[in-house]
């Protein structure tokens, strides 16, 4: 082991043993009164050492293999943090690191959440966690919801799976990434916007947009869309103690327990909101025949045709190894889109392209995913 490395991993022993963790947190604004409607935790290591800001303590955490428990150790000081203040936000907002959501909750993290919070907690999952863990992803919004809490997708607009994975975590918030607040005349601006706006009508999201910086970004937010805001032009992040805010109600949509771990099978989700036909091999072809470029394939069981020749077509191609007995089931997602073929063998067949149909069909399958 190199001398940087041994350097590193005493580092982030010190660091985590000390609970050395001291999160700053920015006001969500809402754009229409100017009231603030909540804050974001932001993780900050020891001021003036090399691990103060969130890129090289990540990082430093991740050599060491110690990622999972300093995001564990950033959560519980968040939620410490704001507890101690007399005058809490109505919405507290805390990230999750994607590659780390399938490890179990701290004991210390486990005692804040179940303890009972005078505040309500919406986790922020960033769209690097959409294709790489959705199994652990839809368990931990089933958790999040099951104790009254909320969900937020991250940067939305970066990456066209964002926009594929909403239907599937319909969640409370939806975070705009500040590139498009620079960027409003785009036409990739454009189109996610609309995707968002769309999604939001239909599920009661709230929309925020991130990076306003000037009264520009703050107009070309609510151009896009926005309801909320964030960014310096509201405040710059700081300490909790300077967070004294007068806040505002925040109005977010209730927890819906269960609504991440669907009852039923894919083939009996899909069969309780369309009509059942023959299942036919032909059928069957003709469906993956016209499924086109898509941004997520999930699959379980036999499609009848190469899984490299449907891979050509899909942003993220998720087999699913575990299906249900006897069904086949295909969901194409794209933006603001979707399409789902299943079959059960001896009873049928259900194809679908309405949208929430769809994403039920998908959260079945995923939950099944290991």
């Amino acid at each position: 082991m190199s001398s940087v490395l041994r350097t590193t991993d005493r580092a982030i022993s010190e660091l985590l043993a000390g609970r050395h963790v001291f999160p700053v947190f920015q006001p969500i604004v809402d754009l229409a009164t100017g009231g603030v409607v909540g804050l974001e935790a932001l993780a900050r290591g020891p001021a003036g050492s090399a691990l103060e800001f969130p890129d090289r303590l990540f990082t430093a955490a991740h050599e060491a293999a110690r990622l999972g428990e300093l995001d564990m150790l950033c959560a519980e000081r968040a939620l410490e943090c704001v507890l101690a203040v007399p005058n809490p936000p109505p919405l507290l907002f805390v990230n999750a690191e994607p590659s780390v959501l399938d490890q179990e909750l701290s004991p210390r993290l486990g005692e804040l959440l179940y303890g009972g919070l005078p505040f309500r907690i919406v986790l922020e999952f960033t769209e690097r966690a959409l294709p790489a863990v959705p199994g652990s992803l839809l368990r931990i919004s089933g958790q999040v919801q099951q104790i009254g809490n909320g969900l937020a997708l991250d940067d939305v607009g970066v990456d066209p799976m964002s926009l594929a994975f909403l239907p599937i975590i319909e969640p409370e918030v939806i975070k705009l990434d500040m590139s498009l607040v620079r960027n409003p005349e785009a036409a990739n601006t454009r189109r996610v916007c609309e995707v968002v706006r769309s999604e939001a009508r239909r599920t009661g999201a709230m929309v925020i947009a991130e990076g306003i910086e000037t009264e520009k970004d703050l107009r070309a937010a609510r151009e896009l869309g926005a309801q909320w805001g964030q960014g310096w032009l509201f405040g710059r992040p700081g300490p909790i103690e300077r967070a004294d805010h007068r806040y505002q109600p925040a109005e977010v949509r209730a927890p819906r327990p269960g609504f991440h771990q669907p009852a039923g099978t894919p083939f009996a989700i899909a069969a309780a909101h369309g009509p059942v036909g023959p299942a036919d091999p032909a059928s069957i072809a003709a469906f993956l025949a016209g499924l086109g470029d898509t941004a997520l394939l999930l699959i379980s069981g036999d499609p009848g045709r190469p899984l490299p020749d449907l891979a050509e077509r899909a942003g993220s191609l998720i087999t699913i190894d575990d299906p249900a007995p006897g069904e086949l089931t295909v969901v194409a997602l794209g933006e603001g889109h979707g399409r789902v073929l299943t079959a059960r063998a001896g009873t049928g067949l259900v194809t679908s392209d309405d949208l929430p149909t769809v994403a039920a069909v998908a959260r079945a399958l995923l939950t099944r995913y290991k």
